[in-house]
């Protein structure tokens, strides 16, 4: 049940506001269950180049290939992003793409990630995990936690220095990523030297302020996040038959985990949610930056990459990675 209280929005930067008009109409109809489909579809058509045009002219070379899935579940793909010339282990991105845990695909995030290939030297490994409705929880983190135990076993091989491993996603995938840190933390896995969480879905209750304070004229209105937690969940869904890994504000520990990036814009609903666990990771001795862009409505990097806002963004990232992975400054 959606108990919506309407509260005043927060105004978005005003260098976005066309472009935020323009993606999010405040009359475009809520998002169900019959629109998935579609909006898959949708997604991968309009959402940027993939990795083979977004390397084109770079020294950066890319293989897609099949991985074992998590026991008894199907394997997964991953692409996998190399600087050309590699000639010494270099640090890793392990990627978990948005879509609410409904839509998107490992491409989706092409641009961010070549970005951070070209300038830093990483290597780069996307998942492609099982979608809710047809997968719910587990399967979506379980796939995700599946792929960076390849990558860490084979990091070697691929050219990684395994103790320079960061798990980082946006939206959906920033949740994923966290509730994988959380599962490498409880299970002894691997030893994430990051994890670098960009908007992410957290937070299956809906009870902040900011999640009620957008519901139409936004790239992720409410709405939408209820109809993706009720995909990923079911009757779950606000109750206390809740994972920690699939709604990570669920964790009643926070201590022990890697360094945390958490970005979130002033302007979208998982504000509160993602302020909260950074909050809450300092409060037992962890190390959380957070960065709360004001204007910033949900991905404003990618749908107004040429602004301001999302160019100082993109500095702050770059330079998180730099320190927490001790990589030369500019």
């Amino acid at each position: 049940m959606d108990n919506r209280i309407e509260m005043p929005q927060i105004p978005v930067d005003p260098e976005m506001r066309d472009a935020l008009v323009e993606i999010a109409p405040t009359d475009r109809p809520a998002m169900t269950r019959a629109d998935i489909p579609s909006a898959r579809e949708m997604m991968k058509a309009q959402m940027g180049p993939g990795f083979a045009e977004a390397i084109k002219g770079k020294e950066i070379d890319l293989v897609d290939r099949q991985i074992p899935g998590p026991e008894g579940a199907p394997d997964l793909m991953v692409s996998i992003l190399t600087p050309r010339g590699l000639n010494a282990p270099a640090p890793a991105l392990y990627n978990i793409h948005g879509g609410g845990m409904m839509v998107g695909h490992r491409q989706l995030d092409a641009g961010r990630i070549v970005g951070m290939v070209e300038t830093l030297g990483m290597v780069a490994v996307s998942v492609e995990y099982r979608l809710a409705p047809e997968h719910p929880d587990p399967a979506p983190v379980e796939d995700c936690h599946a792929g960076l135990v390849w990558l860490a076993a084979n990091a070697r091989v691929l050219g990684v220095d395994p103790d320079k491993i960061i798990v980082t996603g946006g939206s959906a995938g920033g949740g994923l990523s966290a509730g994988v840190a959380l599962i490498a933390r409880d299970r002894g896995t691997v030893e994430i030297a990051g994890q670098m969480l960009l908007c992410p879905m957290i937070d299956d209750t809906n009870s902040t302020p900011s999640s009620h304070q957008f519901l139409t004229g936004t790239t992720w209105p409410r709405s939408s996040n209820l109809l993706g937690w009720e995909c990923l969940l079911g009757e779950r869904v606000g109750t206390d038959d809740v994972s920690p890994y699939a709604a990570p504000t669920r964790a009643s520990d926070l201590s022990g985990l890697p360094p945390a990036f958490i970005e979130v814009g002033s302007a979208e609903m998982f504000r509160d949610e993602d302020i909260d666990f950074a909050r809450r990771i300092w409060a037992v001795g962890g190390e959380a930056e957070l960065h709360v862009w004001q204007g910033g409505f949900h991905g404003f990097d990618v749908f107004a990459p040429d602004t301001e806002l999302a160019r100082a963004a993109t500095r702050s990232r770059y330079s998180w990675l730099r320190r927490v992975l001790d990589l030369p400054h500019e």
